[in-house]
């Protein structure tokens, strides 16, 4: 299941974002990837820099972790600190899949969902799509600035080699409560029905699919 998030982050919030980084020291990329990702991995990333950190951080994952439509598809547990990179021209992430269990030793995670943050728009560099495999076949995704995609961790995907310009994005993980993909997209689909009726004068509907809605993420819940 792909979730995009319109407008995630504002104007402003992006010109404060994109400031911080401009300003900011990146590394090879190739020091955050696993064994096998790192032979495909070609990008930069921001160097370990607390202040910087905090300052992006608490403008990116501040709005991410309070928005309603994360919080409905991801129905997280844990979340980990995000990677902000950077593609200059040349620069690409072949095609992988993400490491099932990541985080450093006390504070290990699984990776079911992986969310991309575009923080600059399409029409400042060339080339760059994140390409995710989906049962329809490849889809390519350069979303406009401030916007995100929630993708299963599992599924092959690729950033192609940006041509011209600078691609900037934030790149996280989630840990969700439920670990199947379509049960999750299950669950997220009874919330929208119970939105929907929630004014509906027939209540009985409503707490019908509430009372489904709960007992199905019991059933499946894992923490």
């Amino acid at each position: 299941m792909l979730i995009k998030i319109p407008d995630l982050l504002n104007p402003v919030q992006l010109e404060a974002v994109c400031s911080v980084l401009r300003q900011a020291r990146f590394v090879d990329g190739k020091l955050s990837a696993g064994k096998n990702a790192s032979v495909k991995k070609n990008n930069r990333e921001l160097a370990p820099d607390e202040d910087r950190f905090d300052a992006l951080n608490n403008v990116v994952m501040t709005e991410l972790v309070q928005n309603p439509v994360y919080l409905r598809a991801a129905m997280p547990v844990k979340i980990c600190a995000p990677i902000y990179a950077r593609y200059e021209p040349g620069m690409e992430y072949g095609g992988h899949i993400d490491d099932p269990i990541m985080g450093s030793p006390g504070s290990r995670y699984r990776s079911d969902i992986s969310i991309t943050i575009f923080l600059n728009g399409p029409g400042e560099y060339e080339g760059g799509e994140l390409c995710i495999e989906t049962s329809d076949g490849n889809t390519d995704f350069k979303l406009p600035a401030g916007q995100a995609i929630l993708y299963p961790s599992n599924s092959y995907h690729s950033v192609k080699k940006v041509t011209a310009g600078e691609r900037l994005v934030a790149i996280t993980w989630v840990q969700s409560y439920i670990r199947r993909a379509d049960q999750r997209e299950l669950l997220m689909q009874l919330d929208q029905a119970r939105e929907l009726l929630a004014d509906t004068p027939n209540h009985a509907i409503h707490d019908q699919i509430d009372l489904c809605h709960a007992n199905l993420f019991r059933m499946w819940a894992e923490t």
